[in-house]
């Protein structure tokens, strides 16, 4: 399984980022996905998971209300929709697949992890 997360980038407080997560798996549409980031000296932290059917959806506390995961599953493809970024939202995300067909949070959850792409929010 290939992950090739993009989207990232320089942006501003306040400003909004889509977030997107190509695979190359033609199972795709079996397993949860997940969104996680990354902060240099800091854990993984998980950020929003979905379903296979994207009809169930888990947010990490730090982003929920301000973060939507969707998925396209004809196109192989998960999203993270970011809005009313901050300071504290700079980090690499990368995408995972999860080893169920549920949306799963923990990191032990998800076999699969791409190369991640860079936000940076500036204050």
């Amino acid at each position: 399984v290939q992950l090739q997360a993009s989207g990232g980038g320089l942006v501003q407080t306040g400003d909004s980022l889509r977030l997107s997560c190509a695979a190359s798996v033609r199972t795709f549409s079996w397993y949860g996905m997940g969104w996680f980031r990354q902060v240099p000296g800091k854990e993984r932290e998980f950020v929003a998971g979905i379903s296979r059917t994207g009809s169930s959806l888990v947010y990490g506390d730090s982003v929920k209300g301000r973060v939507t995961i969707s998925r396209d599953n004809a196109k192989n493809t998960l999203y993270l929709q970011m809005n009313s970024l901050k300071p504290e939202d700079t980090a690499v995300y990368y995408c995972a697949v999860s080893k169920g067909r549920f949306a799963a949070t923990m990191m032990e959850d998800f076999s699969s992890w791409g190369r991640g792409t860079q936000v940076t929010v500036s204050s």
